[in-house]
């Protein structure tokens, strides 16, 4: 059986605001790194899946971005979703093109913006799961395992004791999903040792996830039914616009893997991030030894622990601690830096607002 990656790259990242936009979003951005995050996605999948097995699902609108950021993936590899539907329908369309392509396709379905720092001990887990989802409908994905209570990522519940997890990496059951958690809750899991984080990451047959969706998303799976009997034709873009038009909005969690009997995750430790807010880039950044992260015209003078980021124009900060500070051409973010994943919340008002010029 062979290997092939999909990549979703079809979010905004607004809790990447300002300088994740809309015509430019995080997965496009150069975060740490001469190389983006979506372009790091791709290289670490070397010795796994080459370049022509790769696919990229993301929204007509980055298209172009997208084949320009990844020259060696063929351009028929990159899937255009007319609209955002969440990951249920984007992760049906590339099965039903895998399946046609490969009747024995197994899918590693990836983030385009995750950090990864340790490639060996990653790949070592994909391998385990591709050989976890050759079993018939089997689902299978990647469980983080927690060095902290997290409020800000869900978890996934594993059939065993903490003992299962580490090395040899091996697929367990999953006995349930849970959403972020509050504090409590989070410490609660953490000192019970059968609760990893979800990194949304997932591997499993072309297959298998389609005959699930018939199962337990039956709307989405008929909507992409048509899908597979167009391509080629000239009739395929307007019926994967009708598919997508026609499918729920629905998360791939939500809508499958919380209701599947054979759900199995791998534990995992191997540096990850998924970078979704500036916390996470002032975490993995580089600091001073006054723990502040600075890129760009910065001075900083009795100021401690902050992320400061200026593409153009001189910023000083004095006397600040614990701040986010991100300047770009017409926008400044400023924020405590406990409180940036309400930075998506300025991004809703902007929309509810029209205020898209700054979107």
């Amino acid at each position: 059986m062979a290997t092939y990656a999909v990549i979703m790259a079809g979010g905004i990242g607004s809790r990447f605001w300002p300088k994740s936009r809309r015509e430019q979003p995080k997965q496009f951005l150069n975060v740490f790194g001469e190389a983006t995050l979506i372009q790091n996605t791709v290289a670490r999948l070397q010795g796994l899946a080459p370049p022509e097995r790769c696919f990229v699902v993301t929204h007509e609108r980055y298209v172009e971005q997208t084949k320009a950021q990844l020259p060696a993936i063929p351009e028929e590899n990159i899937l255009a979703e007319p609209i955002s539907r969440n990951t249920a329908p984007c992760i049906a369309y590339a099965a039903v093109r895998l399946q046609a392509l490969d009747p024995d396709a197994v899918m590693i379905v990836l983030p385009a913006d995750h950090v990864i720092t340790d490639v060996r001990a990653f790949h070592e887990v994909l391998e385990t799961a591709i050989e976890a989802a050759q079993e018939p409908g089997a689902l299978v994905t990647i469980g983080i395992t927690p060095t902290h209570p997290a409020t800000g990522y869900g978890y996934i519940q594993f059939e065993g004791t903490p003992e299962h997890i580490g090395a040899p990496s091996k697929a367990l059951h999953v006995r349930t999903f849970a959403e972020k958690p509050d504090q409590e809750t989070a410490e609660r899991f953490l000192d019970s040792g059968d609760f990893l984080w979800n990194s949304g990451m997932f591997i499993w047959r072309a297959e298998s996830i389609l005959d699930q969706m018939a199962c337990h998303l039956p709307k989405a799976h008929a909507a992409f039914a048509p899908v597979a009997e167009a391509l080629g034709s000239e009739d395929e873009r307007e019926a994967v616009a009708e598919a997508f038009r026609n499918s729920p909005r629905v998360s791939i969690d939500v809508g499958v893997m919380e209701r599947a009997d054979k759900v199995y995750v791998v534990p995992g430790s191997f540096g990850w991030s998924d970078v979704g807010d500036w916390r996470a880039v002032y975490d993995l950044s580089e600091k001073d030894a006054h723990g502040n992260g600075l890129q760009g015209n910065v001075l900083v003078h009795d100021s401690s622990r902050c992320l400061v980021q200026s593409d153009h124009r001189l910023v000083v900060l004095v006397g600040i601690h614990d701040a986010v500070v991100i300047d770009t051409e017409d926008a400044v973010l400023v924020c405590n830096r406990e409180s940036t994943q309400q930075v998506k919340n300025v991004v809703d008002y902007l929309y509810a607002h029209q205020l898209t010029r700054y979107i």
